[in-house]
């Protein structure tokens, strides 16, 4: 599939969701330090993405993968803890596990193809 507009990338696409999703998911989740935290990662998983396909050279676009990337760690990261505080079911932090280790593995072939 030909990429056009960083909306194609589909990295990008399970990133907005994971974002999407999650606002749903923490709603009534009162601690403000991990949801600043959780929300800022979660959002700079999809902006970095953007945002490096944006700058049109491959070794920016790289870097801008690999912050993603661990982005996408830190939002993994930071699930564990969710659940274990209960802010979210077993259900529901499979389910974003699942999409961040979808992303990380979509971002490195990214980056691969790019090289």
């Amino acid at each position: 599939m030909l990429i056009k507009e960083f909306e194609d990338i589909q990295s990008w696409q399970i990133a907005k969701s994971i974002y999407l999703e999650s606002k749903v998911i923490f709603k009534d989740v009162k601690d403000t330090v991990f949801l600043y935290q959780y929300f800022r990662a979660a959002l700079s998983i999809m902006n970095n993405i953007a945002e490096g396909f944006e700058r049109r050279t491959s070794k920016e676009f790289g870097y801008f993968l690999n912050v993603a990337k661990g982005s996408a760690a830190e939002v993994r990261s930071m699930l564990h803890i969710a659940v274990e505080l209960k802010y979210c079911n077993e259900d529901k932090y499979s389910l974003l596990v699942e999409k961040c280790i979808s992303v990380s593995k979509l971002i490195s072939k990214l980056s691969t193809s790019i090289k």
